[in-house]
This record gives C-alpha cells, sequence and structure tokens, in this order.
C-alpha cells in the first residue's frame, strides 16, 4: 500500500473534524463566550486591587485631614464599662489649631470644648463645669484633636496594624501619652483615608465607639464656637473631665 497516498485523504479528515466542532462543542460555545463575557464585565475579579499596607494607609489619612481647617461632622458614641452601656449622639465641630466642640442632643445641651488652653465638661443640671490644662488632657474624645493638626499617624500610634474590614479597613496601635488609660486606639477607614469610626479599648476593658456621618470639610467657623460660657448659677471648677 502507498502510504502517501492513504496520508492524503486521512489529513484531510482530520482537518475536517478539527474545524467543524462536534454538538456539545458548539453547545459549549456560548457558555465559553459568556464567561469570557463575564470577566471582561468584571474585571476586578481576576485582578483584585493592591491590598494596601498600615504606613500607605496611614499617610493617605494623614495627606487627607492635615490640609483642613475646619470639620463638622454628626456622631453616634457609645460607652461600655463599669457596668454602663450608654449612647449619645450630637454633633462635632474641629478647627486648627486643637479646636473642639462636642454638642450633645441626647443627652441635651451636655458640652465638652476644648481651645488650645483649656478642655470644659459640662452636663445640665450640674451645678458646675469641670476645667482642665489642655496639655493635660487624657479625655478619650482628645485623640480626634490630631485631625486637624500636622500629625502622622504613623508616629501618634505604637505598633500600627491594618486589618480589612466592610467597605474598608481599620488601623490600630496604641496612642503616645495614654500608656496608662489606653489600650488601643482603632480607626476605620475606607480606600480614600477618610476616618467613618473610631473605637478606643481602656487597659481595664471599657470600651468607647465613635461612628461619624454627615461629614462638612472646611465649614466657617469663629473662636467663639469653641469658648464656654455657663448658665446662671454654674460655676468652672479645676478637674477631670469625665468621659
Amino acid at each position: 500500500m502507498n502510504l502517501s497516498k492513504l496520508a492524503v485523504p486521512l489529513l484531510s479528515v482530520i482537518l475536517s473534524a478539527v474545524s467543524r466542532p462536534c454538538e456539545a462543542q458548539s453547545k459549549a460555545l456560548p457558555l465559553r463566550l459568556n464567561q469570557h463575557a463575564a470577566l471582561a464585565v468584571f474585571p476586578a475579579i481576576q485582578n483584585p486591587p493592591a491590598f494596601p499596607t498600615a504606613a500607605a494607609l496611614a499617610k493617605k489619612v494623614d495627606a487627607h485631614y492635615n490640609h483642613l481647617q475646619s470639620l463638622q461632622t454628626r456622631y453616634t458614641e457609645r460607652y461600655r464599662g463599669m457596668g454602663l452601656d450608654r449612647t449619645e449622639t450630637g454633633t462635632l465641630l474641629l478647627k486648627k489649631p486643637g479646636r473642639m466642640r462636642w454638642s450633645y442632643d441626647t443627652p441635651a445641651g451636655k458640652l465638652f470644648v476644648l481651645d488650645p488652653k483649656y478642655a470644659i465638661a459640662y452636663t445640665p443640671g450640674d451645678a458646675q463645669a469641670d476645667r482642665m490644662p489642655a496639655k493635660q488632657l487624657d479625655d478619650l474624645r482628645s485623640p480626634l484633636r490630631f485631625l486637624l493638626g500636622h500629625t502622622e499617624l504613623a508616629k501618634e500610634l505604637d505598633n500600627l496594624t491594618l486589618a480589612p474590614v466592610a467597605n474598608g479597613f481599620t488601623l490600630s496601635g496604641a496612642p503616645k501619652g495614654m500608656q496608662t488609660r489606653v489600650k488601643t486606639l482603632s480607626l476605620t477607614v475606607n480606600a480614600e483615608g477618610i476616618i467613618q469610626a473610631m473605637r478606643i479599648e481602656e487597659v481595664d476593658g471599657a470600651t468607647t465607639d465613635f461612628a461619624f456621618t454627615d461629614m462638612h470639610e472646611n465649614v466657617p467657623t469663629k473662636d467663639s464656637d469653641f469658648t464656654f460660657t455657663p448658665p446662671a448659677g454654674v460655676q468652672i471648677v479645676d478637674g477631670a473631665a469625665p468621659i
């Protein structure tokens, strides 16, 4: 038998079979096309975004807040510890340098103000408002002052770590200068470095959570927004600011 003559028709049969998909292959083709289309629509499945480092995300937070002159936001504060589980809400106003005003609406009228010299805390119905020098302040609201300063989170928090959470990340570390009271300060931020929540864990196990919404940056403010005028009959006394 002439093998060369046999090879020609045999090769034709093989090429014909390869170029003509079988019925099963034809049915599978749309599925393959759909898979390719899905990958084209959702490329992030094949190429997920790079996971930031703690240092890189901290710098992004620094860059966002250090250029601000003022900030206003709604907050919800929840304190759990010493047998208490208390939730309060209100509006926080911040102004550079080092000014804060926490205006509570639950309980109505409760106030905490901070200027470059003093912090004053007042609760309606009390006969006095407590004042202490800003430099000695270890109140749990004080870590927010860095949001409008020239700070570096990586230097403010020891042992800085990062963990992914829903819709963002959590940066955690031990705040310097508060080691005797605070174990961990955690900031929940989105990919743009905007802070959405803050959690403070004290060394005695108590926790305070702040959630922030409705933020407005560089709002008009006056220095008088951060002063306290005591109601009639209320005295300002030197003491420690309450939680």
